[in-house]
């Protein structure tokens, strides 16, 4: 009840995206009861079904991570102060978000069954519609309702599933910086800072310092420490005489907020995992063209190969992982030789969203290469696109670009503040705008050739 009153109250952008999920949802349904439908109509081919299946986890994983993005984003359960005393902590506003993403996706996949059993005529009772081919509609041929339900469970299931793993609540006590363990003397494994060398023990003379002291600084020693026993008694009493009294702090002292004390610490940028992006994406570009010389441009009305999915998958991955660290790189690059104001500015910015904006953008950048390769393949000459694959595609880069403008106004509400400070000291707002597109143009400049470079390693097995 609680989310479907957030939902309600929501505000019209709210629910624009939500709007998009749910049309996320209703178009990866269809296309997974299109491949049920083909099954059914071909059951002595299981190996093109479940190739056409296969295919379908391409738009379920953008559907469900725009479902993430969108949870993220979504301002009516962020943690704010006083919802922990009514039985709002994090946790339950977790449960919130994960529940408004699956009735956003239950929308779109009841909106998926009521189109494909009007495109087979069930509901109308007249002809089947010939806008789809009639052995995906399993046209003449009932629908098992546990396959059916099954199918049409999946996004909604994995897109709560990952909404709730992504906003869990997260321990905000920082771990203790542990004292770095050393080897003691004899070999012994202690928590001591200074490493003895060896033999320190019985060098001569180690153990007769303390005997060959001189007798007039053994005897200014204790002078020394009454001296500076007494500075260190003046200092607490001029603490205490200056310091007010509990009653006079009392109302001075903030008060410890449960809701803003259970929200995750931010993480720091991780940028190691450019080297492993830059490995998954060389793997996934081997898969592609191994798999394209051996089996070459596929043939009218056939899905590509398990293979050229593999590849693909790798090579979204390896972009997604190496995302952060090119827009990192890319802040770097701005404020290289002797920046002014402009490209300081847009470096750090760049910097600070590495995480929260690059890897939707290497998501979007291996949709581009896919987009080349597909027109370099499906030219005029080619094979025709079928009304399916379309859609397929559609989905895919609807969904990530979708993806990337939310991430983008997440990281624009997360820098509001800052924003709002350079304002009041006076930055005019072209300054913000020019810097704005500033970062534009040097994400575009590195993610740009390397998408050329992957779409045309991509497409070269298969032009030949």
């Amino acid at each position: 009840m609680l989310a479907l009153r957030l939902t309600r109250t929501a505000h019209l952008a709210v629910h624009l995206r939500r709007l998009l999920v749910a049309v996320a949802s209703a178009g990866t349904g269809f296309l997974l009861l299109c491949a049920l439908g083909h099954a059914l109509s071909h059951p002595d081919a299981p190996g093109a079904s479940a190739l056409r299946l296969a295919w379908c986890a391409a738009p379920l994983a953008a559907a469900v991570y725009l479902a993430v993005a969108v949870a993220r984003t979504d301002p009516g359960t962020r943690p704010r102060s006083g919802l922990s005393a009514i039985g709002l902590g994090p946790g339950r506003l977790m449960a919130v978000s994960a529940t408004t993403t699956a009735l956003s996706a239950s929308l779109g996949s009841v909106a998926a069954l009521l189109v494909f059993l009007h495109l087979r005529g069930d509901l109308t009772g007249g002809r089947p519609s010939g806008r789809v081919a009639a052995d995906a509609l399993a046209v003449g041929q009932s629908l098992p309702a546990p396959a059916v339900l099954t199918l049409l469970v999946l996004v909604p299931a994995f897109a709560s599933a990952a909404v709730a793993h992504t906003l869990r609540p997260r321990d905000p006590r920082p771990a203790a910086a542990a004292a770095p363990r050393g080897y003691g003397r004899f070999g012994a494994y202690g928590w001591g800072k200074a490493r003895e060398t060896f033999g320190a023990y019985g060098r001569f003379g180690a153990r007769t310092a303390a005997a060959t002291v001189p007798a007039d600084s053994r005897a200014a020693a204790p002078a020394a420490g009454h001296t500076a026993v007494g500075t260190l008694q003046a200092r607490v009493s001029d603490l205490q005489t200056s310091t007010p009294s509990p009653s006079d702090a009392a109302p001075h002292a903030p008060e410890a907020d449960p809701d803003t004390a259970t929200e995750p610490t931010p993480r720091p940028q991780n940028t190691t995992a450019l080297p492993w992006g830059i490995a998954v994406l060389t793997a996934g570009l081997t898969v592609e063209t191994y798999t394209g010389n051996a089996a070459g441009a596929p043939a009218p009305g056939t899905a590509p190969s398990a293979g050229v999915l593999i590849g693909w998958a790798l090579t979204a991955l390896g972009l997604a992982l190496a995302g952060p660290g090119l827009t990192h790189l890319c802040g770097r690059l701005l404020q290289a030789a002797r920046p002014g104001a402009l490209r300081l500015l847009a470096g750090r910015v760049l910097m600070e969203e590495s995480q929260r904006v690059g890897r939707p953008l290497g998501v979007v950048a291996a949709v581009a290469a896919a987009a080349y390769v597909t027109t370099t393949v499906y030219d005029g000459d080619g094979p025709a696109f079928g009304p399916l694959s379309a859609l397929g595609a559609l989905l895919v880069a609807g969904c990530t670009v979708a993806t990337l403008l939310t991430a983008a106004v997440e990281a624009r509400h997360a820098r509001a503040d800052t924003t709002e400070a350079l304002l009041r000291l006076g930055a005019p707002p072209s300054t913000l705008r020019a810097a704005a597109g500033v970062r534009a143009a040097a994400l575009l400049a590195v993610f740009g050739p390397l998408v050329l470079i992957v779409a045309v390693l991509a497409a070269l097995p298969l032009d030949h």
